[in-house]
């Protein structure tokens, strides 16, 4: 068993939570207009929202149905290896994001988790919140 505190935690923060819309206008109208939650980011399919009180952002999509947690970690490669070692299994290997790393990955009682990294950096975003590059 590890000892020390927060130091050796796999997981660092909750990087968002995704949630399937039909379209983005209407996921605007309902989770910005509706519910009040501001821009960060924008892209064609995605856009990402703040949750105050939180690093967290809520992440409206087209990409998928199903809604997700993203984790967050230090390292994806490392991640994996020690989620494995652990006892989880892997469901999707890790690949290549924009910003990083991700996996998905399955804990003892099938519990599907995403892990990512931001090694390429994080979102540049231009006056409309339109995606930019990385910084």
């Amino acid at each position: 068993m590890l000892n020390s505190l927060n130091e050796d935690a796999l997981f660092r923060k909750v990087d968002c939570i995704r949630i399937p819309v039909s379209n983005l206008k209407d996921g605007l109208e309902f989770y910005r207009d509706k519910l009040g939650h501001e821009i960060i980011w924008r892209t064609k399919s995605s856009i990402g929202l703040k949750i105050p009180e939180s690093e967290a952002e809520l992440v409206i999509h087209t990409e998928q149905n199903e809604p997700e947690t993203d984790i967050k970690v230090k390292s994806v490669d490392h991640a994996t290896k020690r989620f494995v070692d652990a006892g989880g299994s892997i469901v999707k290997a890790p690949f290549d994001i924009s910003i990083g790393r991700c996996v998905v990955v399955k804990d003892p009682w099938d519990n599907e988790l995403v892990l990512l990294d931001s090694s390429k950096g994080v979102f540049k975003t231009n006056s409309n919140s339109y995606v930019i590059g990385l910084e």
